[in-house]
């Protein structure tokens, strides 16, 4: 278990280092006070965040995916509206005209909690020993 991680995580909880647990053998895992949560440095958690993205990429609004596509609105809604939902994932990431622009847009619009934390889209950032760490409650 990363300490530092794990005395972040006591310290954004307002908890003891002893209620803190490791969880599912990943140091950036842990289970404390009833909720499971990741505790990430900020490279980490951009890389996180990306990585949801990229598999998520079907289910952004309309608007948005236009505004990073060749495609309108309207026909990228046709295109969701059928029943294939994740099936279309690839298709729409080979759409994005600049991924990396899309990825800094989504977080810009939703912030990386939205991306990470599935329990309640929220990012809490707490200092150790000069190193910023990022909090997400996952369950």
């Amino acid at each position: 278990m990363s300490e530092s991680k794990a005395l972040a995580l006591a310290k954004h909880l307002s908890c003891q280092l002893d209620d803190i647990k490791p969880y599912h053998y990943n140091e950036n895992e842990f289970r404390a006070c009833g909720g499971d949560y990741l505790v990430l440095t900020e490279e980490e958690a951009d890389v996180a965040a990306t990585n949801d993205i990229f598999e998520s990429v079907w289910a952004f609004n309309a608007d948005f995916l236009a505004q990073h596509t060749d495609l309108d609105a309207e026909s990228i809604k046709l295109i969701q509206d059928t029943d294939k939902c994740e099936a279309l994932n690839p298709l729409f990431k080979r759409l994005i005209k600049d991924m990396d622009a899309f990825v800094a847009d989504a977080i810009a619009a939703d912030g990386r909690g939205h991306f990470i934390a599935h329990y309640d889209n929220e990012e809490g950032e707490v200092c150790i020993e000069n190193t910023l760490y990022y909090i997400y409650r996952t369950n």
